[in-house]
């Protein structure tokens, strides 16, 4: 079995004005299912993080 592949660097705190993970760049909803997608959706999810983490640093830190 291949091990899943996970953006998280161990940074868990929630950007107030995006809602985003300020280390990895996904949602809650998306942290909390991880383990249950499927390889194409995390693929997708993970194609997405880079502009995510750039949009954020980007955003006012209140909401």
């Amino acid at each position: 079995m291949a091990a899943v592949v996970s953006p998280c660097d161990k940074i868990c705190t929630v950007h107030p004005a995006t809602g985003l993970c300020v280390g990895c760049g996904r949602s809650l909803h998306e942290i909390e299912r991880w383990l249950s997608y499927s390889d194409a959706e995390r693929a997708h999810v993970m194609a997405e993080l880079p502009a995510r983490l750039e949009a954020m640093r980007a955003a006012p830190a209140r909401a």
